[in-house]
């Protein structure tokens, strides 16, 4: 069958549209309920987690059916970021924990991510059987071995409680002024509690979700509001989320934004100094700019990179037992208190160290000076195949060799949605505008 449903965070797509729908996601509720079921005994159970929006309702009816139609009893933590299902998949014992999320995406969109029983996102060999099973059919279980179905009210206090013991002991946030946006997403009620819990003074942006203004003009892909807040409240910080709350974007004093690159060379600064950086390693995906690679060389730390993906990160980190390790948007992977990316506790860690230092988020969040770096993305219909095509295949070709070592350049298929997403880094910007440009123009004519 392949890989028609997963990408490269599980299901996603237009709610209502295939494969993102009621029907689908009961075929993959009892797929997932079957792979995780065989050759085990016992209790079977399966944790659910979902973001703000609308069509996570039915999702999350549709999963149900299809998982206790296969014997797994279901526990409904309502609306969490998601790594607090990736927290309490192990916590609570179960054998899968699924978040109900398209993450940044708009509101119409919606997706369905897969966490195994050690609490980690599937590898892809997991959800490619899973996709056999899903087009082979899988047979329900017998009347008597039906699942069970159950509303669980304390997951996001059990979160929250570990969210803030990541925080160095005896340490307190009080005289920090933090807005904090959460996209009126899945964190809305967790990241304002937690921080005015550690002490400090919090103003909220983006806490009223309705189900269809997720992401809207808000959250860490459109921090300009949240930016504006910080300088018109003369706040010290401001904290975007995304919709899941997996990824975080930083905003200093001066409403100057900072991505993850500047996040994660702070962190594997500082962790280095205090011999917590594991083989002296940070590992971030082939989208982080080539500042934050010459700044951990200065510094005899190593980058290593993955494909694009969070889910990538952590297996190389798991592999090479490291334990930072995130991406240019936001996404910071701590292993040593996460499975996944946790947009709270790395804002956190940021907010610690301005603590520990004593100076301001605008001295901590400019770490390098990046290299010109420009992303376009040009977006295609379904079955187009734009790359394939000999004119863009040699448009590519003759830019890199004209960027030579200069700079680099990558294109590729988002994972997410349907687009090319054509990137280039150099120091000559006059170059880099006009290969990129060159690139966008083949593409745009190929699909």
């Amino acid at each position: 069958m392949g890989r028609e449903l997963f990408g490269t965070d599980g299901v996603r797509g237009r709610a209502n549209t295939h494969p993102m729908t009621a029907e689908m996601a009961l075929a993959i509720g009892a797929a997932a309920g079957r792979y995780f079921r065989r050759e085990r005994g016992g209790v079977h159970r399966v944790v659910i987690g979902k973001d703000t929006r609308l069509s996570g309702y039915m999702f999350e009816n549709a999963l149900t059916a299809g998982l206790t139609s296969t014997g797994m009893s279901v526990l409904l933590l309502g609306p969490v970021p998601t790594p607090a299902v990736g927290l309490l998949t192990p916590s609570m014992r179960a054998d899968l924990g699924i978040m109900i999320s398209a993450s940044h995406n708009p509101a119409p969109d919606n997706g369905i991510k897969f966490f195994g029983p050690d609490g980690f996102k599937l590898s892809d060999e997991a959800e490619e059987e899973i996709e056999a099973l899903v087009a082979a059919g899988v047979e329900p279980a017998q009347a008597d071995n039906i699942g069970r179905a159950k509303r669980i009210d304390d997951g996001r206090f059990r979160y929250q409680e570990r969210v803030k013991s990541t925080l160095p002991a005896g340490l307190s946030l009080e005289g920090l002024k933090v807005v904090v946006d959460c996209a009126n997403g899945a964190a809305y009620r967790t990241a304002p509690e937690v921080l005015w819990e550690l002490g400090a003074e919090v103003i909220p942006v983006g806490v009223s979700p309705n189900g269809l203004n997720i992401n809207d003009a808000c959250g860490s892909t459109k921090p300009q509001v949240a930016a504006e807040t910080v300088v018109a409240h003369g706040a010290d910080v401001g904290i975007c989320l995304d919709g899941d709350a997996d990824r975080v974007i930083l905003i200093d004093e001066t409403g100057r934004v900072a991505d993850g690159d500047q996040i994660m060379a702070l962190m594997a600064a500082r962790w280095a100094e205090d011999a917590r950086l594991r083989d002296g390693t940070l590992v971030a995906t082939v989208m982080s700019n080539l500042g934050l690679e010459r700044f951990l060389e200065a510094r005899g730390l190593r980058l290593e990179r993955t494909g694009v993906g969070d889910r990538y990160v952590v297996e190389a980190m798991r592999r090479g037992g490291w334990n930072l390790g995130g991406e240019q948007s936001g996404h910071i992977v701590m292993t040593d208190f996460a499975t996944t990316g946790d947009g709270l506790m790395a804002g956190l860690q940021f907010l610690a160290e301005m603590k520990r230092t004593g100076q301001p988020a605008s001295r901590l969040s400019q770490n390098f000076e990046p290299v010109p770096q420009m992303l376009r993305n040009v977006r295609y219909t379904a079955g187009q195949a734009p790359l394939e095509t000999a004119a863009v295949q040699e448009a590519i070709r003759d830019a890199e060799a004209e960027m030579g070592a200069r700079g680099r350049v990558l294109i590729r298929k988002s994972g997410t949605e349907p687009l090319i997403r054509v990137m280039a880094e150099c120091e000559d910007e006059a170059l880099l505008t006009r290969l990129v440009d060159g690139i966008v123009a083949e593409v745009e004519r190929a699909a």
